[in-house]
């Protein structure tokens, strides 16, 4: 749930934006705001600047984003595409198999501890260059106000 809600707030920035985004949060100067799952999660003033209230600073997802972003990021240098230019097109996080680890509890029972890794998707793709659109003459599509339409008796 946190890697979702980090993935969401990086969704159509550049890299370089999102990359600089996620350290922020690994040092508390900015949040991640929580708009799904946010039962339960505390307010924080740094969520004014994406207009809710709710916020957290999720370090282990912020690490994980992160080191995918800079293993892109080299990717892309390798084919000689320039990482200024980029930005995230798509990011989806899913959940994965669960793993299994058992607590001991009181009285001498036993009770499931669950892991809940998940799947990250990501793709980058380059911005498309803004093409000015060529001037035309517009035409009156308009009938001239002259010109009244007379209906047969």
């Amino acid at each position: 749930k946190n890697t979702h809600a980090t993935a969401a707030i990086i969704r159509k920035m550049t890299l370089t934006r999102a990359k600089a985004f996620l350290e922020n949060v690994l040092a508390h100067k900015e949040c991640v705001p929580f708009r799904r799952f946010n039962g339960g999660i505390g307010r924080c003033a740094q969520a004014k600047q994406w207009k809710t209230s709710q916020g957290r600073w999720p370090a282990k997802s912020s690490k994980h984003i992160l080191h995918l972003l800079k293993n892109a990021e080299s990717n892309a240098q390798f084919k000689g595409i320039d990482p200024e230019n980029l930005y995230i097109r798509h990011i989806a996080v899913h959940r994965a198999c669960q793993m299994r680890r058992r607590t001991y509890r009181a009285h001498g029972r036993i009770n499931p501890f669950m892991s809940t890794p998940c799947h990250i998707e990501l793709i980058l793709e380059e911005k498309a260059e803004k093409v000015e659109k060529p001037e035309t003459r517009r035409r009156n599509h308009f009938r001239s106000s002259s010109f009244k339409a007379t209906r047969p008796k």
